[in-house]
This record gives structure tokens, C-alpha cells and sequence, in this order.
């Protein structure tokens, strides 16, 4: 049996092994017809580092259509190790690259290992979307209630958002603005004929300072008439002095009452004091007439 023979093709079968599985050569050579420029050996060592060559190519492949020519396969690599979604950040940099906004590789790589949906923030950098505003519930300087809903359109502040405070921030500051902007106006009519006003003094104040989005227009979109407030206190007011009127004349009734009794029992002490005295009459008589310092009176 030629041994040789038999090594030979085994070293063949060997080499087409190492050669198509083990270093991927078909992806070596997508890559070069796509003007991609990556060696064999730097695919074989992504294997090794368990980063799928794959990935990486399709990738490089993606962003050099694209007019993306500033990113390594060492940089795609570390992004990948750190457990970030390579594909999005990789479409996240075209779209913003076609809409002419700044974001590059390190900035859109940070924004998705933050924890963000680079790729969602980016769509909602190039369209802007609309944040509800829960009813505010506000009081004009008349005391009538106002309720108000709002509507802002924001778009992402990609520099900021890394870091920066969230749609319940936004909700937050428009609602406070738009309570102060109600507490301001001298009558709720103010209010009702000109809620853009609203709109102009809340988004004048800079609400999106530190936060990752800009505001581009706050839009009222419904003001209701609630409760009298300055109506019901001045009522809760008269109830109140009411009460304390109550309490006065009760105070002076039950004054009045004790000045009576007291009036009573000192004509009720004077009566007895007088029946005293005349039961001490007789008494008197009869030991003056024993003392003779009185007359009996004559027989006639």
C-alpha cells in the first residue's frame, strides 16, 4: 500500500479544509471584489478571537458602499466584543450620513453601548416625532381652573444623547411651563383667546437644555374650564366666617345667660337676707321690752 500516496491526499483534503472552513476565503474574496481591503490572516485571527468574520465583512462591505471609509475591522471588532449591536450602528451611520448629520463611528458606537437605539434615534433625528403631554391642571390669577393638553414635536439631539434626560423630562418641564404660564395670565379669558401665548413663553424658556432631545414646537391642543377655585374658596371663606359669627353670638348668648343666673341668684340671696332680718324682728321687740326701752301700751 503506497502510504505516500494516501498522505498526499489527505494533506489535500487537509489544506481545502484549512483553506475554505477554517480561514474563509470565500469571504476574502467577496471582499476584494468589493474593494474591501482585508487579509487572510486577520480573518483567520477573528475566528480565533471568536468575532464572526462574517459579520465583519458584510459590515466593511455595507459601509464602504456607502462613502463610510473611516472605520477598521479592529475598531468593528472591539464593538462587537463589547456586546454592541454592530449592524445597527453600521446602518444608524448611513442614515445619518445621507441626511447630512454628524455621527461618527465613536460617537454612534457609544450611543448604542449606553443602552439606546442608535438606529431609532437617528430616524427620529431625521423625523421629528410628537411627545403627549399628559392634561396639566393649571390656575389663572382669577382663580378659574384651566386644563390643558399639549403636544410637543421633538427631535433627537444626537450630541446629547449619551447621558442626556428622556421624554419624561420633557413631559415634565412643558408641563411645569405650561402651569406658569396660567398662574401668569390675569384672566382665564386671556387664556381661552390666546393659547398660543402658552406655546410662545413655554418653548421661549429653553425646556430641552440637558436633556437629549430639541424641542421644535409645542402645540396646544385643548384648554377645558374646571372648577371655580377663587369662587369656591370665597364660599368656603363666608362659611367659615359664618361660623365664627356662630361661635361669637353663642359666646355672648351664653354670656348673657350666665349675667342672668348670676342677676337671679343675687335677688334670690337679697330675699333671704331680708327674711332673715325679719324673722330677727320679734326677737328684737321682746328683749327690748324686757329691758324696758319700750312702753307697753296703756289700757284704755
Amino acid at each position: 500500500m503506497d502510504y505516500t500516496f494516501l498522505f498526499i491526499v489527505l494533506a489535500i483534503i487537509f489544506g481545502f479544509w484549512f483553506f475554505f472552513v477554517v480561514i474563509p476565503i470565500n469571504l476574502w474574496i467577496t471582499a476584494q471584489f468589493s474593494n474591501v481591503r482585508i487579509g487572510l490572516f486577520q480573518l483567520l485571527f477573528m475566528r480565533i478571537r471568536k468575532v464572526p468574520p462574517g459579520l465583519i465583512v458584510r459590515s466593511m462591505i455595507t459601509a464602504h458602499k456607502s462613502g463610510i471609509e473611516k472605520i477598521s475591522t479592529s475598531q468593528m471588532e472591539t464593538h462587537y466584543l463589547a456586546h454592541g449591536n454592530l449592524t445597527a450602528v453600521i446602518k444608524a451611520m448611513i442614515m445619518a450620513n445621507k441626511a447630512n448629520l454628524d455621527l461618527d463611528f465613536r460617537h454612534a458606537t457609544a450611543i448604542d453601548l449606553a443602552g439606546r437605539n442608535v438606529l431609532e434615534a437617528v430616524k427620529v433625528s431625521v423625523t421629528p416625532y410628537m411627545v403627549i403631554v399628559p392634561a396639566i391642571t393649571g390656575i389663572s390669577a382669577d382663580g378659574i381652573q384651566l386644563i390643558a393638553e399639549a403636544r410637543v414635536t421633538v427631535r433627537t439631539n444626537l450630541k446629547q444623547l449619551v447621558g442626556g434626560a428622556g421624554e419624561e423630562t420633557i413631559q415634565a418641564r412643558v408641563g411645569q411651563g405650561i402651569i406658569s404660564s396660567i398662574g401668569n395670565a390675569k384672566s382665564y379669558l386671556e387664556v381661552l383667546e390666546n393659547p398660543e401665548q402658552i406655546s410662545k413663553q413655554v418653548l421661549n424658556n429653553g425646556l430641552d437644555a440637558g436633556t437629549a432631545y430639541e424641542i421644535l414646537s409645542i402645540d396646544i391642543a385643548d384648554i377645558n374650564i374646571g372648577i371655580n377655585i377663587g369662587a369656591k374658596l370665597q364660599i368656603d371663606q363666608a362659611n367659615a366666617d359664618l361660623n365664627v359669627a356662630k361661635a361669637k353670638a353663642e359666646e355672648k348668648r351664653a354670656m348673657a345667660v350666665a349675667l342672668e343666673q348670676e342677676m337671679i341668684a343675687n335677688v334670690q340671696e337679697a330675699k333671704a337676707m331680708v327674711i332673715l332680718a325679719e324673722a330677727e324682728i320679734p326677737a328684737a321687740l321682746s328683749e327690748a321690752l324686757k329691758k324696758g326701752l319700750l312702753m307697753a301700751p296703756l289700757n284704755k
